[in-house]
């Protein structure tokens, strides 16, 4: 078995890190595009042709699955790959976690790139999720490119900018970009009130990756015997390991440890 992941950059490794600790006998293909970043900011017409890319690089590896690891190119582009690889190749898109939540009750905040923050893709998923419950939408300026980078200095001005924007009486965050999972418990120690309840964060990594076995018919055996390999592609090149920044997350460290697909 065999699943692909794609994104901008090292957004996709909570997403690749959830599939290995589901099927750690499933190879893996993370497929990326880092010089090209950040997508944010592009045309719609660009990020498709940018996710198109990636998702071609991926889907040329045979895979069973292929994960769009990125709430940009899920909101931009997941159209465009669906009707392009669908059906031969199962396409599972990224959504912030709004609906489990509000389930909870309110308050919450929905942290998110700035171009996410109050967008109508996001009102929609309140709209249709959290109608009735308390939401906050709290641009995180910075964040993920500081992620990006691994830069700690930079990580923590994000977060601590963040945090100050966010209710102090939230009872969850929802983390709406998947560079964000990589600093989760940097966040919740930024946003947790002192003597309050543990603050729930919901990310879409585990989430997106059961759905990715869902698809294909695939059970989670989490102690299957770890063989699985990786590829990693970056902007359609096949490359010896992941990116530098990525060693500076357990998650990356976790994939880098994998066998190479070719070796």
């Amino acid at each position: 078995m065999k699943i692909a992941l794609m994104d901008s950059g090292i957004g996709l490794l909570a997403a690749a890190a959830a599939v290995h600790r589901l099927r750690p006998d499933a190879d893996l293909v993370i497929s990326s595009d880092p010089g090209s970043m950040p997508w944010g900011p592009r045309t719609s017409e660009d990020v498709t042709e940018l996710a198109l890319g990636c998702a071609r690089a991926a889907a040329a590896q045979r895979p069973d699955a292929l994960i769009i690891a990125c709430n940009t190119a899920s909101v931009r582009a997941l159209a465009a790959i669906r009707a392009e690889l669908e059906p031969g190749l199962p396409v599972i898109g990224t959504v912030p976690a709004v609906k489990p939540a509000a389930a909870g009750g309110g308050p919450i905040a929905i942290w998110a790139t700035p171009l996410t923050t109050g967008s109508p893709y996001q009102r929609a998923l309140i709209r249709d999720f959290a109608a009735g419950v308390e939401v906050t939408e709290v641009p995180c300026p910075g964040l993920a490119d500081a992620v990006e980078r691994a830069d700690d200095r930079a990580i923590d001005a994000a977060v601590a900018a963040a945090a100050a924007r966010t209710p102090r009486d939230i009872r969850a965050v929802v983390l709406g970009c998947t560079h964000y999972e990589l600093v989760a418990e940097r966040i919740r120690a930024a946003v947790q009130p002192p003597s309050a309840p543990p603050l729930v964060l919901h990310g879409s990594a585990g989430a997106v990756a059961a759905q990715a076995l869902r698809r294909i018919g695939a059970a989670p055996r989490p102690d299957a015997e770890p063989r699985g390999r990786l590829t990693v592609l970056l902007g359609g090149q096949e490359a010896a390991e992941p990116m530098p920044a990525a060693l500076g997350y357990s998650e990356g460290r976790l994939l880098a440890a994998l066998a190479p697909a070719r070796a």
